[in-house]
């Protein structure tokens, strides 16, 4: 018998609202494990992003080997990676792996409109993660970076993933959350299957921080425990949802602060 196990390779957030932190608490509310791999800490909090800095690629690897070699996760999240090395070597070990569910959150622009990502690590990016993704979940404005187009309708959103599909990404989930309507949409493309909606009520909350670390992180979680793709990003939309509801007018900081992942949390699985 083991436990439900997960990993996530991203940035630390010291606010404890979005990156590992808000990865980690997802996961374990929801039954889950959680390993972690460090690969930026960053100086952060409700207000905005004041720092970063990289963790070496070669400790970023040695990280995850220890993980991989020893408690070999069921589902993996990738989050915040900047520059092209740290990218080659992440895939150089993850590529071992292909069995294991792989989900990249590509956190490339941050909430001011600055890229977080190294122009030339983009290119590097779409050649050697994006084939063995199980499924990428880029906003509006990551698509914008990997697509080269700005998505407004469906046939907009069709046309970007499209560009994806390509070049072998296995499915992408685009987020509608940067879009101004009364339901938050998100749309699932892959090859040979009509796109898929996911809708949800619109929370009336300033605590924001971190919901795309923490849906990426959900989806990771459900997969983790045998759920199908579909399915587990049903359920991870739910969980959101559920999230944002309770944590509407708590007061973490001064600015956009975290939601309420421990809302319900569930005991940890065994299998």
């Amino acid at each position: 018998m083991r436990y439900c196990t997960t990993l996530t390779i991203a940035g630390s957030d010291c606010s404890g609202g979005a990156g590992i932190q808000a990865d980690i608490k997802t996961m374990s509310a929801l039954g889950c494990y959680a390993s972690s791999v460090v690969t930026a800490i960053t100086a952060q909090n409700t207000l905005g992003v004041y720092a970063i800095q990289h963790v070496k690629p070669s400790i970023i690897a040695a990280q995850l080997r220890a993980v991989m070699e020893d408690i070999r996760p069921d589902a993996i999240k990738v989050g915040m990676i900047v520059d092209g090395e740290t990218i080659e070597v992440i895939t150089d070990i993850l590529q071992q792996y292909k069995h294991i569910p792989l989900i990249v959150d590509p956190v490339m622009v941050s909430s001011s409109g600055s890229k977080l990502i190294e122009e030339n690590a983009i290119a590097i990016f779409l050649k050697r993660l994006v084939p063995i993704t199980t499924l990428l979940t880029p906003n509006i404005p990551e698509i914008e970076v990997l697509a080269k187009t700005k998505p407004i309708s469906l046939t907009d959103f069709e046309l970007a993933a499209q560009r994806l599909l390509n070049i072998n990404c296995n499915a992408v989930l685009i987020k509608g959350g940067h879009r101004e309507e009364s339901n938050k949409v998100d749309y699932l493309f892959r090859k040979q299957h009509p796109p898929i909606s996911f809708s949800s009520p619109t929370v009336e909350t300033h605590n924001t921080h971190g919901t795309g670390c923490t849906l990426s992180s959900a989806i990771t979680a459900f997969m983790a425990r045998g759920l199908t793709l579909e399915k587990a990003i049903q359920r991870a939309k739910e969980y959101l949802t559920q999230a944002l509801k309770a944590g509407a007018g708590i007061t973490i900081g001064q600015g956009h602060g975290a939601v309420n992942h421990f809302y319900n949390p569930k005991k940890i699985i065994k299998q």
